[in-house]
This record gives structure tokens, C-alpha cells and sequence, in this order.
């Protein structure tokens, strides 16, 4: 399994837009900088994908994210790819016994599939606002709720990023 979190706001994400020729595209942005996070992880092999919010990134609410994400694993074993952000490396993590970390190198978050995803998300966020976290949190939702197995595999499952997790797997 491959993990990360990322951060959405009230902020307005923007991106380009289609319009006529010689038509100056206009969008309305908001600058509140109100934001919540979501830890996820997924199995770019299945499809399969968990997810969590969270009001911070800290070493508290990864610790919950882990354990939350032990209880859906079932009791089965996964191998959680991670970066090495201070959240997932403090000395007060207490790693589930189902989950065994495995750090990717530091600086390469294009290594890691879950990356992917959260640009596929956070792209029909670009251009919109959101009058409250509230209504935020359920257009995610939205989201989440259309993304379908085989998105997930198709976004995440390249050949040069399986083959690297089996490897390191392996040793």
C-alpha cells in the first residue's frame, strides 16, 4: 500500500480555462485559508482506497490514521510505503503490528502512487467555491464516492513504481 495526505482549503484552486478567442477568462477566487487534510492510502494493484480527515498533519493524527487503517485491513499484513515527513517518522509512532512501514528516499514524492491520486481528485476542485468547509467536505465526498477500482489502478499502477515497492519489498 502506498501512503500520503494532502491538504484542501477554502482557498481557490485555480486552472486554466476553455473561452473564446480574444475573451479574457474571469474566476472569482476566495483567499481564506480555512483547510482540513486527508490521509489516505491505497493498493495500486486492487484499486482499493482508504481515507480519513483530519484537522492537522501531526504525529497524533497519523498515529489515528494507522490505526484506523489497521481495523479496515482486517488483520491482514500490508506494507505501507511512506515519505519521510516529520508526522510519519517521530519517535511517538506506535506502528500497528499489521503494518509494516516502508520509507521511500526523502524528496521524491513522485515515487510514491497515492501522489497521483490526489491530483486526479483535487483537478474538478479547480475554479470552484466553497461558501463553508462543510460544503468542501462534501464535494470530496462526492468524489470519493465516483472513484471506481479500476480508476485507482489506472493512476497508480506504472510498471516502474510496482516493480521499485516489489524490490524494496523483497530485502
Amino acid at each position: 500500500m502506498c501512503q500520503d495526505e494532502t491538504r484542501v482549503g477554502l482557498k481557490t484552486l485555480t486552472g486554466k480555462l476553455i473561452t473564446a478567442s480574444g475573451v479574457k477568462p474571469t474566476v472569482d477566487v476566495k483567499g481564506e485559508r480555512e483547510n482540513f487534510w486527508i490521509n489516505g492510502a491505497i493498493q495500486p494493484l486492487t484499486g482499493k482506497h482508504f481515507q480519513q480527515e483530519y484537522l492537522k498533519l501531526n504525529g497524533d493524527c497519523f498515529q489515528q490514521f494507522l490505526d484506523w487503517l489497521s481495523q479496515q485491513l482486517a488483520g491482514a499484513w500490508s506494507i505501507l510505503q511512506i515519505d519521510q515527513a516529520p508526522a510519519h517518522t517521530s519517535c511517538g509512532i506506535n506502528w500497528p503490528e499489521n503494518i509494516i512501514p516502508l520509507l521511500q528516499p526523502p524528496h521524491s514524492h513522485q515515487l510514491n502512487p497515492i501522489e497521483r491520486l490526489w491530483h486526479f481528485l483535487k483537478k474538478p476542485l479547480k475554479n470552484e467555491l466553497f461558501s463553508s468547509l462543510q460544503d468542501l467536505r462534501e464535494r470530496i465526498q462526492q468524489l470519493f464516492e465516483q472513484l471506481t477500482f479500476e480508476q485507482v489502478i489506472s493512476i497508480s499502477s506504472y510498471n516502474f513504481i510496482l516493480e521499485g515497492l516489489f524490490y524494496a519489498a523483497s530485502y
